[in-house]
């Protein structure tokens, strides 16, 4: 079957079928549908009102989007690589419901400015539902928290045990992470929310449009002020794709620590059966899909974000069909984001426990609390380098005689310094270790308190 043009008379010949199909985007630019038909809204709407077309043409052609637009949600829309785009698509079916009318919706507008207004109508929804599951991740973390700050965990450095910790603490960490990334996308959204319609194809148009006007009827903040850098501008989506990348670095931590936590050598959680899955032959087993799975897919969203580095690197100005390029990657981004901190909520709200005895348990069989020593030292008018070393010296003692530091007898401590007392068995003990280090931000007890209602009222605050 012989494509129709879907250009002027310039061409003679449709396309050839197979490169119709390599060129057509509408199998993936659908998406933008709502968009698309928005934006032919407003755009129509400014026609009318700068008297480029009349006010009776401009309600027909608003009544004959709006008319698409359910035929779309009904699904009786469905336009094949006939139509390329989804933008032609729109205005082929325009015309057939409002007649020659409908020829004129494309008056002062380029698919250059018209598919650029899209995709940024499309991110901002998409970045406000994914600040929005930001929000709500954070909230289960510190729901989590609030029932653990006093609950120890071995923290480490270079996957080795270093200090206790707070389980609080170390569930905040993730969620300063995850307000860095609600932040970051608020600054993206800024560059999103500029209005390329009426840049035209690149160089503005000869019609008296008023570009303002349509940019309030559809919320946009500003206007972009150069028609050249308007069509072809995608810093914004290179922006999105790297804070993007940056959420799933966070989660792909998380879900690195949640599939060791899990596992029988560190057995610090639990995984409940409505969020792992079991072997095909190893009926014993239960697996930690779903971090798995956030952790692989981290890989497609920092692939999308170099996809689209290598797009625009070397692109002259101004619209190039690259760009066309830019919407598969952005899409599945944005999908792959929803997906992942859709599924890792889930699996913190529901699907885990955390084994509080093993947990103290693992504090109490190691020698964290060695830094702790040294620091008793240095209260006691021992310069700490000398009490650093002199630490080092009881742990390879201890390591010799098959003991911890809280086996030592006190003629043992003070053996090893005449400062040691009593007092040392207290010092070192798991709660006071994580008690006692109450600097700001650090992981005392006192401290994580206080950084829960912090993060806590920032929290509501964000969500009202």
């Amino acid at each position: 079957m012989t494509n129709p043009k879907t250009w002027s008379d310039r061409f003679k010949t449709a396309l050839h079928p197979a490169i119709a199909t390599f060129n057509a985007s509408i199998g993936f630019d659908i998406e933008l549908i709502e968009y698309d038909l928005s934006g032919s809204i407003a755009h129509a709407k400014m026609l009318a009102k700068t008297g480029i077309i009349s006010s009776d043409e401009g309600e027909k052609l608003v009544a004959g989007l709006e008319q698409i637009r359910q035929e779309y949600r009904q699904g009786n829309f469905h336009p094949g690589v006939e139509a390329e785009d989804v933008h032609f698509a729109v205005e082929r079916r325009l015309t057939e419901i409002a007649g020659d009318v409908g020829k004129k919706l494309h008056t002062g507008r380029s698919r250059n400015d018209q598919v650029g207004t899209d995709t940024r109508l499309y991110l901002r929804d998409q970045i406000q539902q994914i600040r929005s599951q930001l929000l709500d991740l954070q909230r289960v973390l510190l729901d989590l928290a609030d029932v653990h700050v006093e609950t120890p965990i071995p923290g480490y450095t270079h996957l080795q045990r270093a200090q206790p910790v707070s389980l609080a603490h170390h569930l905040l960490a993730y969620v300063e992470m995850t307000q860095r990334d609600w932040e970051r996308l608020g600054d993206v959204y800024k560059r999103v929310d500029i209005s390329p319609l009426g840049c035209g194809a690149l160089a503005g148009t000869t019609f008296p449009i008023d570009r303002h006007y349509s940019a309030e009827l559809l919320t946009f903040g500003k206007v972009y002020a150069n028609s050249l850098d308007g069509v072809s501008d995608r810093d914004w989506a290179i922006e999105f794709l790297g804070a993007a990348s940056l959420i799933m670095v966070h989660l792909s931590r998380l879900s690195e620590e949640m599939i060791l936590w899990a596992s029988q050598e560190f057995s610090f959680i639990s995984l409940k059966d409505n969020c792992s899955t079991g072997s095909s032959i190893m009926p014993q087993k239960k697996n930690p899909d779903i971090p798995e799975l956030v952790r692989g897919k981290t890989g497609r969203v920092f692939g999308h974000l170099q996809a689209m580095l290598v797009i625009m690197k070397a692109l002259p100005l101004a619209y190039n069909k690259d760009l066309q390029e830019d919407k598969e990657g952005l899409f599945d981004s944005v999908k792959t984001v929803k997906g992942s901190l859709e599924a890792m909520t889930i699996l913190l709200k529901e699907g885990i426990e955390f084994k509080t005895e093993r947990l103290t348990q693992a504090v109490s069989e190691d020698f964290s609390n060695a830094t702790d020593v040294a620091d008793y030292l240095a209260t006691k008018g021992v310069p700490f380098r000398e009490a650093y070393n002199l630490v080092g010296k009881v742990v390879i003692t201890c390591l010799e005689a098959g003991k911890l530091l809280k086996d030592l007898t006190l003629e043992e401590w003070k053996s090893l310094h005449p400062a040691f007392e009593n007092d040392i068995y207290d010092a070192i003990t798991p709660k006071q270790v994580i008690s006692a280090r109450n600097s700001y931000g650090g992981t005392g007890f006192e401290q994580v308190r206080s950084s829960l209602k912090a993060a806590r009222d920032r929290l509501n605050s964000a969500s009202n």
